[in-house]
């Protein structure tokens, strides 16, 4: 990690507070904790963990950029989605997992130009400080539509309308499973005799063996693939089947269908941290100060979702999906040869390119009464590959 920038004397204070309540946990609970909890601790444990403290995530002063952070072209072109999501259910929207706040001010500033405002704009996020950021993001691009947006602390009991959740999955809580040749492992993390993390494995059991063996059924695994499972994900697309009313979900985030996400060529799993715009694949290094994540597996979202009453409305690269909705139109919208034109077709190349982040990305529409086709996913649609 030589290579990676030098964190100052408080952060690094902060993440030695954070090692320091992993490791009683570790202990707490005889020693080995499943990596899926150790990642929960990374990026939630209150106030230390990656999201529930104060430093600047995203942005080019953070540690990475999402799309709404490059361009609002990318809000403007989902509001085409949202709009016509709510004129098939109700008028409200909930996002989960808001960021900054950009993507919001940027919905609803289109949604007012199209007429098509909700009546409420709800955000789930549980970091007070980046409801705090959100707050002001929204205020400073469209203050006269902030007293439409409130702030939720759990999921409604029912909910219909728009869903939307951008780079939200990839930062629920994994399991890493690993298929020996003696049988199904979960890969957990211990104290080493220096006091550092290490891996370390188990048996399998329960829900999570069950997982590991309907993968291994289904894609051709060799001894030592070692990969992730996010029960976590499942749960939350299936809890949508008891609150989901009307409406639907559009869940932006980067992945694969099953067979591609537990292919032999990802034989050491897709686990991927970032830092001040470095990417590595060590968890354990500087603990709260990363973003920690793995890729989704579509094919268990769906799954999930469908089991608990919910319908497959559309699946698609986030490059098709965007190109449906109309982002090279409002790219036109822009004076050609401006600094502002070329400032947002240089992102939108970067949203669209299948090498940059138009095919590794993916959107997918999950839903309930929605009875016509939908606009982001009219061409295109992959939704067989699930």
């Amino acid at each position: 990690m030589n290579n990676l920038p030098i964190p100052d004397p408080d952060a690094l204070a902060h993440s030695q507070g954070l090692r320091q309540a992993i490791i009683r946990e570790i202990a707490a609970a005889g020693g080995w904790i499943p990596f899926s909890r150790c990642m929960e601790l990374l990026l939630y444990a209150p106030g230390l963990g990656y999201y529930s403290a104060g430093s600047r995530k995203f942005g080019t002063a953070g540690d990475f950029v999402t799309a709404p952070e490059m361009t609002g072209l990318f809000g403007q072109a989902l509001a085409r989605q949202v709009a016509q999501v709510m004129a098939l259910s109700a008028p409200a929207i909930l996002e989960v997992g808001a960021g900054s706040g950009r993507l919001a001010a940027d919905l609803l500033l289109d949604l007012e130009r199209r007429q098509a405002l909700p009546e409420r704009y709800s955000i789930l996020d549980l970091s007070a400080d980046l409801r705090q950021r959100q707050r002001e993001t929204i205020a400073a691009a469209a203050p006269h539509l902030l007293a439409r947006v409130d702030w939720l602390d759990q999921l409604p009991e029912q909910f219909s309308g728009a869903v939307v959740a951008n780079e939200l999955l990839d930062a629920m809580p994994a399991d890493i499973v690993a298929w020996r040749d003696n049988g199904i492992f979960a890969r957990g993390v211990v104290i080493d005799a220096e006091e550092c993390f290490t891996w370390s494995e188990r048996p399998a059991s329960g829900p999570l063996l069950a997982a590991a063996e309907e993968i291994g059924e289904q894609c051709t695994l060799p001894p030592g693939f070692e990969s992730e499972i996010s029960l976590s994900n499942r749960a939350w697309a299936a809890e949508w089947g008891h609150r989901l009313q009307r409406g639907a979900l559009l869940l932006i985030d980067y992945g694969f269908p099953r067979r591609e996400f537990y292919h032999q060529q990802r034989g050491r799993g897709t686990l991927m941290c970032h830092y001040r715009h470095h990417s590595h694949p060590d968890p354990f290094y500087l603990p709260g100060l990363q973003d920690v994540t793995v890729h989704v597996d579509f094919t268990a979202i769906i799954a999930a979702a469908h089991g608990a009453g919910l319908e497959l409305l559309g699946y698609a690269s986030q490059g098709q999906f965007l190109l449906n909705c109309g982002i090279l139109d409002a790219l036109a919208e822009i004076p050609n040869g401006t600094p502002d034109y070329i400032r947002a077709s240089g992102a939108v190349n970067k949203l669209l390119m299948p090498h940059e982040m138009g095919e590794l990305f993916k959107v997918i529409a999950i839903g309930r009464g929605i009875d016509e086709g939908l606009c982001g996913f009219a061409s295109g649609d992959q939704s067989r590959r699930l």
